[in-house]
């Protein structure tokens, strides 16, 4: 990944799962940079002004996927708010490049959510993608805090969106739990993801990367967790990820064949 001037989430965002999900096989490719144009209160990754776009690196990330064998593919990117598709295009052509490089390749995206563009949408929904995720990340409630920029019911309408255009794909989101939500607000946005038929959805515990991120409210218990998989289990989600550990792609590669 040095080699063809790469970067995955799983060492910007300074994962706790990085050493288990690669040797399963299993990256998070960081696409359209390293530098975000939000200020989500919550991530590790550098905010700014972002550089330009490297032309190279749809095709890059499609060798490097074939070159390291990888069975599960997750491509990601930063918020992209300086262009005005929000960098779908180069979504679309990245998605391209890993299913013509390797077609048996199962290739799952986690979007921004393109400031509710449509058309920009549909362009990553229909470039090949097996699963398309994007994630709430908190309850309405907290977005203003933990999500500036972001809006819960548009984040909710890029799932719904995703699902009209292609009624095949699997559809999947995430919620962090600790940052000051209650469990019923917990429970009432996994009810709004099933409104929407979302299939996936992981609940992990919120880790403070540094000092300048929010500070953790409350750690949820183990046993906590579970019984949200099990609530969430009964409202008909296909899987459901759910532990202190637990972040987007954590066990990746495991949805597709439980669904």
């Amino acid at each position: 990944m040095r080699e063809h001037k790469l970067h995955t989430v799983c060492e910007e965002a300074r994962c706790p799962n990085i050493g288990e999900c690669w040797d399963h096989r299993t990256a998070t490719f960081l696409i359209l940079g390293e530098i975000c144009t939000r200020g989500c209160r919550f991530c590790a990754i550098s905010k700014g002004k972002p550089a330009l776009l490297d032309p190279e690196e749809p095709r890059n990330v499609g060798l490097v996927v074939k070159e390291l064998g990888l069975q599960h593919i997750v491509v990601t990117s930063v918020n992209r708010d300086d262009l005005p598709d929000g960098g779908s295009a180069h979504f679309a052509e990245t998605v391209s490049w890993i299913k013509r490089l390797n077609p048996a390749i199962r290739v799952e995206v986690l979007i921004p959510d393109f400031k509710g563009d449509r058309r920009a949408l549909e362009a990553v929904v229909r470039s090949g993608i097996d699963i398309l995720n994007h994630n709430m990340e908190t309850v309405p409630r907290l977005y203003k805090k933990v999500r500036p920029g972001a809006i819960y019911h548009r984040s909710l309408e890029i799932l719904k969106s995703a699902k009209e255009t292609r009624g095949e794909i699997l559809t999947k989101s995430g919620l962090m739990l600790g940052v000051g939500e209650t469990i019923e607000e917990v429970m009432a946005t996994l009810k709004d993801l099933r409104q929407i038929n979302c299939d996936i959805v992981t609940l992990g515990q919120y880790l403070r990367p540094s000092e300048d991120q929010l500070a953790v409210e409350r750690y949820v218990t183990p046993e906590e967790f579970q019984g949200l998989r099990r609530e969430a289990e009964k409202l008909g989600f296909r899987h459901v990820e759910s532990g202190p550990l637990v972040r987007s792609s954590y066990h990746a590669w495991s949805h597709v064949p439980a669904c």
